[in-house]
């Protein structure tokens, strides 16, 4: 897992919780990304992905700050354009914009929960980054929004179609069209927010439930990831054939008998992950 060098992120295992932690490492910019960046996260979640001793990731912001903390300011808008682009060709615009919702889409359809792990900034790329993770921990200091209508863009790496299926118009319009900066108090009134936990309990909190994660059972939360994702993007009777399929996958593993067996015995039960 961790052959690989990377520039933009880090990559640490928690062994005894079972989970890993990608974080970004561009203190210096607030964790503003380019495409290296997404590069790297969905090439780190790639090599984990059939490693059995990670059953959950975190994806957060650098804890060794050197500005202010956080989770990613969005894209770096001051990084090159790649050499080989001619931004005057609508070709070339759509060969970047695909580019980046390549790795977008990666890192939403890596098949183990992801936490992202907020403290600090979530704007723009970065909001649109927490889109594609399964759950939101989120420190009271935080903050979230779009500004990208301050410098005359718009959230295009999925923002404009992932947000609207949290909120409803009337407050993502209310996020895009004004740039405004959002509270992590007010995210989470919104319902946005998974658990939202004090600054000086962050790092405690988010090692709890990434444990909690990495030492459940890995083929139903897969399973329960997927039917989530997929199921909730057709008609109610084909989604609940997702769960009808699910619960055929799930019912053999060793992990649904060790449940079962587990709560017969009034013990607790042991997950192995399979």
């Amino acid at each position: 897992m961790t052959e690989k060098k990377f520039e933009h992120v880090k990559i640490e295992k928690n062994e005894e919780g079972n989970y890993a932690i990608i974080s970004i490492n561009r203190s210096e910019k607030l964790n503003a990304m380019q495409i290296q960046t997404l590069r790297e996260i969905a090439e780190a979640l790639e090599s984990m992905e059939l490693d059995n001793s990670v059953r959950c990731i975190v994806l957060r912001g650098t804890k060794d700050f050197t500005k202010k903390p956080s989770f990613s300011v969005g894209a770096d808008l001051s990084a090159r354009v790649d050499s080989k682009l001619d931004l005057n060709n609508i070709r070339h615009r759509n060969y970047a914009m695909n580019l980046k919702h390549k790795y977008y889409n990666l890192i939403e359809q890596f098949p183990k929960p992801i936490i992202a792990a907020v403290d600090g900034f979530a704007l723009g790329g970065g909001l649109e980054l927490v889109l594609v993770c399964d759950l939101v921990i989120a420190s009271k200091r935080s903050q979230f929004g779009f500004p990208e209508i301050k410098r005359g863009i718009f959230p295009s790496n999925g923002g404009t179609q992932r947000m609207i299926r949290h909120f409803g118009k009337m407050k993502v319009n209310r996020m895009m069209y004004f740039g405004e900066h959002f509270t992590a108090e007010q995210m989470n009134e919104w319902g946005f927010i998974s658990f939202l936990v004090n600054d000086d309990n962050f790092e405690e909190f988010v090692h709890e439930k990434a444990s909690w994660l990495g030492n459940a059972a890995t083929n139903t939360l897969f399973v329960i990831k997927k039917c989530v994702q997929h199921g909730t993007q057709v008609p109610l009777n084909v989604g609940l054939q997702f769960e009808h399929w699910g619960y055929a996958v799930n019912a053999t593993s060793k992990d649904v008998k060790e449940g079962i067996g587990a709560f017969l015995q009034k013990r607790t039960p042991k997950f192995i992950g399979e």
